[in-house]
């Protein structure tokens, strides 16, 4: 019999192609991160999760290793480098970070400082975030790009930024919005810097596709754009259009629909440049993809092309258009935010149970008084072989609904119901195991692979801290962080703590598909089984959502470091929110929520009812809960549970 290793187990989760060398196995098994991709040992993930723990964190955390941040802005700006270099482009690249992917402040400080040395700039698509920018951005000649839609205090905000000494474009997204421009500066005596987002024919591919092409929802046609050039020139201003802009749609998954784009933008540029119109950059937008399953196709999950292919044929195709129309080449400006910041974050919660089905608590044992639906049933499970899987699985369905009739009529018992449906899946199960051996495997017996997954319980919100996969089904990769050493033999969904049924993970990455399960350890009864989520820092932080008031998840964050043990050091410690702060969102004040708990402790005991040392316990104990953690804190819950057992034996 085989050993399981933990190239097995790199190669279950395919570790090594969503992992983009950030990512593997040490050889005790636990999941290590590689910040400078595939540089060094590595970090031992569970390590890190253990010393949070020590510090007092509960789970869920989400673990932000902003190293690897600093590598992707890197990779990126030395990759325009070496193409523009490699094809004798006479532009330079000028990218910005749309903080809409990732704002929190530890995010952007990071861009922005890893971005210094390459002018890198930041994109604002709200007044919030452009007052955020507009205080970050303190890189001399890096550019603030304003996208989204624009009253009179935001483009207020970013021309104040103009004569703060920023290099601010306004991006007009309708036609409307120039007038605004060209009002308001006026009015400030400023001479703005307009860009001018076309809306293109190519739709980008993937998700996403429907937000691009004729119907998208920002960008002036053909017709407005000639307009706007007119009105440019009508007001003197042709000299403040600096900036054309498209953009198809978030995680493209196909090159050939990037060239497409590249091609059909700049094909405008150009004849732009003919008419007289002297613009300086030519704006891509955003659209760089991540792999997330590994699988290098044009799948909704992953992209079918590399960053170095990306930025080659960005660079080439601008290029072979400027050439073909005569006109200077422009300097590249790109939104890359998910590309960015995707591969930095790791939520990290713990499974604290299981739900297996077909178990009972209880035996069953075979009585003489049984109904003929049981006894038939049970002559079901006893009777199986390889010859008769599918004749024997129909039966079986035919006896449990042929049962739930008769309990309706009231023909059948409690008991005997409950022993036809704890034999059925007995059957189930004994027919889903002998036909792996089979050659060929019925469909209706292979999805019963679904059927009998295990449920395993995780304490985290699907809303608060996954609203991508709950709303679009995106997919993440989901892999235990420890155990690599082991086979994981129990194939299971996943369950969160709220009450919501939609509360669940029931599609997983796979090479060449989607899975129904996720390949787990058998649960310990003393050991905590962590499960690690990844590839979770783009959107994810910002767009969830408060259902069951569940906040923000406990948070660290993390550098390399080789002098420090295991080769790194916990930076920072963000606590998530406690159940006060999150009432406190929704208008509830905790300290008048105290008070009035108060009243009716004190009045209880007025009455009798409870001793006033009882009253104070139970003050103590609300008040304890209230400023907690709203996860659930199994460890707490683990000791109080040893504890009654203790006391019981």
């Amino acid at each position: 019999m085989k050993t399981w290793s933990i190239s097995d187990s790199l190669k279950l989760y395919n570790i090594e192609n969503w992992g983009d060398q950030y990512f593997s196995i040490n050889p005790s098994g636990n999941l290590t991160v590689h910040p400078r991709r595939g540089e060094g040992l590595g970090i031992d993930l569970k390590s890190v999760v253990d010393e949070a723990r020590v510090e007092g964190l509960g789970l869920p955390v989400l673990i932000r290793f902003q190293d690897i941040i600093r590598h992707r802005v890197v990779n990126l700006n030395e990759s325009f480098r070496k193409a523009i270099a490699e094809f004798g482009y006479q532009g330079q690249y000028q990218g910005v970070y749309p903080i809409k992917v990732n704002q929190m402040r530890e995010v952007v400080e990071e861009i922005i400082d890893a971005g210094r040395p390459y002018n890198f700039g930041l994109e604002a698509g709200s007044k919030a975030e452009l007052t955020a920018v507009i205080a970050m951005n303190t890189t001399p000649g890096s550019l603030i790009i304003c996208n989204g839609y624009k009253d009179y205090a935001f483009i207020k905000l970013a021309l104040m930024g103009l004569k703060l000494g920023k290099k601010v474009i306004i991006v007009v997204e309708k036609l409307s919005e120039l007038f605004q421009v060209i009002s308001v500066a006026k009015e400030l005596s400023v001479t703005p810097l307009i860009g001018i987002r076309s809306k293109l024919y190519s739709k980008g591919s993937g998700k996403w596709e429907s937000s691009g092409g004729e119907s998208a929802k920002f960008g002036l046609t053909t017709p407005e754009l000639i307009h706007a050039v007119h009105v440019l020139k009508q007001e003197g201003l042709q000299d403040s259009f600096k900036l054309l802009h498209f953009h198809i749609g978030s995680q493209i998954t196909n090159i050939k629909t990037i060239k497409d784009a590249v091609k059909e933008g700049t094909r405008i540029y150009a004849k732009l440049r003919k008419m007289g119109i002297a613009l300086e950059f030519l704006d891509v937008g955003g659209g760089l993809g991540v792999d997330y399953d590994g699988s290098r196709t044009s799948f909704e999950s992953s992209i079918n092309y590399s960053l170095n292919e990306y930025v080659s044929d960005v660079v080439y195709s601008i290029k072979e258009v400027c050439i073909a129309e005569e006109v200077p080449e422009p300097h590249i400006v790109s939104e890359s935010g998910r590309a960015l910041v995707a591969h930095h974050s790791v939520l990290v919660v713990n499974v604290f149970g299981s739900i297996e089905v077909g178990s009972t608590p209880i035996v069953l044992e075979e009585t003489e008084d049984e109904t003929a639906v049981v006894k038939e049933m049970r002559y079901l499970s006893q009777n199986l072989s390889s010859k008769n899987l599918l004749e024997h699985f129909h039966d079986a369905v035919q006896r449990k609904e042929e049962a739930l009739s008769m309990f309706k009529l009231g023909f059948l018992s409690l008991e005997d119901k409950a022993k036809v449906e704890s034999l059925f899946w007995q059957v189930c199960k004994v027919i889903h195991k002998n036909a792996a051996h089979l050659r060929y495997v019925p469909d209706e017996i292979e999805a019963l692979n679904k059927h009998l997954a295990d449920q395993y319980l995780c304490n985290f919100s699907l809303f608060q801290s996954m609203p991508d996969h709950w709303a679009i089904q995106h997919l993440f990769p989901i892999v235990p962080i420890h155990r690599h050493d082991e086979e994981p033999i129990r194939q299971a969904t996943l369950v969160d703590i709220t009450c919501d049924s939609d509360g669940k993970v029931g599609k997983f990455i796979d090479l060449r598909d989607i899975k129904d399960t996720l390949a787990l350890h058998t649960l310990k009864n003393q050991d905590t089984y962590y499960l690690g989520f990844f590839l979770m820092g783009a959107y994810q932080d910002i767009m969830g959502d408060l259902h069951n008031l569940f906040g923000r998840v406990n948070e660290v964050h993390v550098f390399l470091d080789e002098t420090e043990p295991g080769g790194y050091y916990i930076e920072e410690v963000i606590k998530g929110n406690t159940i006060a702060g999150v009432l406190s969102w929704i208008q509830y004040s905790g300290t008048d929520l105290e008070k009035r708990v108060k009243e009716q402790i004190d009045s209880k005991v007025r009455e009798g009812q409870i001793k006033p040392r009882e009253g104070v316990e139970l003050q103590k104990l609300y008040e304890e809960v209230l400023n907690g953690y709203t996860y659930v804190d199994h460890e707490k819950q683990s000791k109080s549970t040893q504890t009654s057992s203790h006391d019981q034996n």
